[in-house]
């Protein structure tokens, strides 16, 4: 228990303490964070913190990655910090402010629904443990058939599947007026108003055993047993309809009317309005679901585990959530739960093959731990910490489960659950479906770690993407890593070290401004040293400088954003001229010098232009890096901050083993 307060301690004041939180909420596995100020985040402290596995801002949240089951412990102890959750005012007026109208709708979605999703995925338990021991295998185990089974020992076990769904417009309602300011009681009760036994009951009504009540001559009732969309708008619009009663009912009469009025008014928009349109609305989109997943060939499961991990980057597959409880409640089933998991398998199998392939130890560091993440079911830190910063990792890996999710849909998998996958999903399959779930991952996986072993990693180079572009290679004398470099000092001299079996590289400022700590620049890729070590400059000026005498290795020839310098005795640099400019494809750069040139200290290398970068919406600060892989350093020491101009100050000192 201390140990996860002291992480929660840890967290808020890496945040920026109480006072730059808006507000917080969680998921499955993250704690999502509302902050007033983005640059009062220590991320290195966070990346550091125990049990945090990833952090990144996505849809106006800071999101700390912590895994299923330990993101709820964390959460309750920063709770216990007298922190308010997101189910106070202020996580709406934030929410409001953070992401573009479609990720704010698909978030407050993903509010209401993730509180309930955990009684979900215990019943989707019970419901794969009954099929598990109903089976006539399993039973003739034990001397019996499916005749012998106790009928109380059935009917118990379906008070165990059976109650979230039967009442799972009570647990929707409830949500919805937990989220949207309103007294969660009366949304409980507005749910259970739904599902009244006094009301023809709808799957009665849906197989001809009854028939649905007409009031005022033309509107059907009937329950809404299962149901999502109706309570989830009863309870929107219930929660603000109270909130306006309580601003202009009289204190002294608030307590009587204002829960009266508000069950009047909602009960009976909800079942001669609310109820019948949203009703329709919802089996249109189950009807178009379930016409996705029965087309023929498996073209669902191609479709769908290609493009789910893509939905999960860009941070709205919450929506998926209120599918998958239609297909449950509707069907019985899951088959979304069989195609996705496999493009979680595929993902986590694409960062494994990165781990084991690579001989950077940082990376092997973070790939290893990542890929396991994945096959328990958290595919994030294996995607934003490895394969999405190599881009053809996780391309292969949406090879790889856009194939396992076609088999799945073409042997008809599906799960009794919802909420679980990859390894510990294997539950949800017990009723005879094991071997193949086991069969389909195995293929995904296989698939993505093969290709990613083949054609999507090498050490000797790495990808550019818009995000973070890197270009690494090891060998002695060869350019050697393509984008990113880490904070070092500089000066024009290499000086002898007193033991004499290595020298000090002195790295004057390449260029003219103010040198930052690489933890500011504004790219995990580079604050973060997935690239090497080094500094940062915000520069004054758009020219950039030889900081010793050296060869150019590389230079970018069509973005023209970056250099690579290589000194004689063999250590590297690169210049990374602002964040995301490869966009620009060479637009307000002009190179004075090509690959392979050899130029001396002060000799101008670029002009670029400032203006023209941050017109375009973009960073000017410029990673003055070491990259990582050299086998010549061994140590990197910052030598200067503040202000300097170019040539005039050293603002890394690069130590280099001698040459014999």
């Amino acid at each position: 228990m201390s140990e996860n307060r002291d992480i929660a301690l840890s967290v808020v004041e890496a945040v920026g303490g109480k006072e730059n939180i808006a507000s917080f909420a969680h998921c499955a596995t993250r704690l999502r964070i509302m902050v007033k100020d983005k640059e009062k985040i220590d991320q290195e402290r966070i990346e550091n913190t125990d049990k945090v596995k990833g952090a990144f801002f996505n849809s106006g949240q800071y999101q700390i990655i912590f895994g299923t089951g330990t993101v709820n412990r964390i959460f309750e102890e920063v709770e216990k910090l007298g922190i308010e959750s997101t189910s106070k005012e202020e996580i709406k007026s934030e929410g409001k402010k953070q992401g573009n109208a479609f990720q704010r709708a698909i978030r407050t979605f993903g509010d209401v629904f993730v509180p309930i999703i955990p009684v979900l995925v215990a019943t989707g338990l019970f419901m794969g443990l009954r099929g598990l021991l109903t089976q006539e295998l399993v039973l003739s185990w034990f001397g019996a058939t499916p005749d012998s089974i106790p009928p109380n020992f059935l009917l118990f076990t379906e008070v165990l599947t059976d109650t979230a769904f039967a009442f799972l417009p009570a647990l929707v309602a409830w949500s919805a007026f937990r989220v949207f300011g309103g007294s969660p009681v009366l949304g409980i009760v507005l749910g259970l108003m739904l599902v009244n036994p006094a009301l023809p009951n709808a799957y009665a009504v849906a197989d001809g055993s009854a028939e649905a009540l007409t009031m005022f001559g033309f509107i059907p009732v009937v329950g809404y047993q299962g149901s999502v969309l109706p309570a989830f708008f009863v309870g929107l619009i219930g929660a603000k309809f109270e909130r306006v009663l309580r601003k202009r009912v009289p204190e002294a009469l608030d307590l009587i009317l204002t829960p009266f009025i508000t069950l009047l008014v909602m009960i009976t928009l909800g079942l001669f309005a609310i109820g019948p349109v949203f009703h329709s609305l919802e089996n249109v989109v189950l009807h178009g679901t379930t016409f996705l997943l029965n087309l023929p060939f498996g073209t669902a499961g191609l479709l769908i585990g290609f493009f789910h991990q893509i939905v999960v980057v860009t941070g709205v597959h919450h929506i998926f959530n209120f599918l998958e409880i239609q297909l449950l409640e509707q069907t019985g089933s899951n088959p979304f739960n069989a195609i996705i998991t496999c493009a979680m398998a595929a993902q986590g199998a694409a960062c494994l093959a990165v781990g084991l392939k690579t001989k950077n130890a940082k990376l092997k560091a973070l790939a290893l731990p990542s890929s396991l993440s994945a096959f328990l079911g958290i595919t994030e830190p294996a995607i934003f910490g490895v394969n999405l910063r190599y881009m053809k990792p996780f391309v292969m890996g949406l090879i790889g489960g856009a194939i396992g999710g076609f088999f799945a849909s073409l042997f008809h998998l599906a799960g009794t659950g919802m909420a679980v996958t990859v390894i510990p999903g294997s539950l949800l399959y017990l009723n005879n479906q094991l071997p193949l779930y086991i069969l389909c991952n195995l293929i995904g996986a296989a698939i993505a770690f093969a290709l990613t072993w083949l054609f999507g990693y090498k050490d000797e180079q790495i990808l550019a993407t818009d995000h973070n572009e890197v270009a690494a290679s090891t060998p002695s004398s060869a350019p050697a890593s393509a984008e990113t470099m880490s904070q070092v000092p500089a000066s024009n001299q290499v000086a002898a070290d007193e033991a004499s079996t290595s020298t000090v590289l002195a790295v004057q400022a390449p260029l003219s401004g103010r040198v930052l700590p690489l933890s500011e620049v504004p790219d995990p890729a580079f604050s973060e040293g997935h690239m090497g070590r080094g500094i940062a400059i915000e520069p004054t000026e758009g020219r950039v400088i030889a900081p010793f005498d050296c060869t150019v290795a590389h230079v970018m020839d069509k973005s023209k954003h970056a250099i690579i310098l290589e000194h004689d005795n063999g250590a590297q640099l690169l210049i990374h001229v602002g964040i995301n400019t490869v966009s620009l494809k060479g637009q307000g750069f002009t190179t004075h010098v090509q690959s392979g040139d050899r130029v001396k200290a002060g000799q101008l290398l670029m002009e670029f232009d400032l203006a023209a970068i941050q017109s375009a919406g973009l960073s000017t600060i410029t990673p003055v890096l070491v990259p990582d892989g050299i086998d010549v350093v061994q140590d990197v020491e910052l030598s200067e901050m503040g202000q300097v101009t170019a040539g005039e100050q050293r603002v890394l000192s690069v130590q280099v083993s001698t040459r014999s």
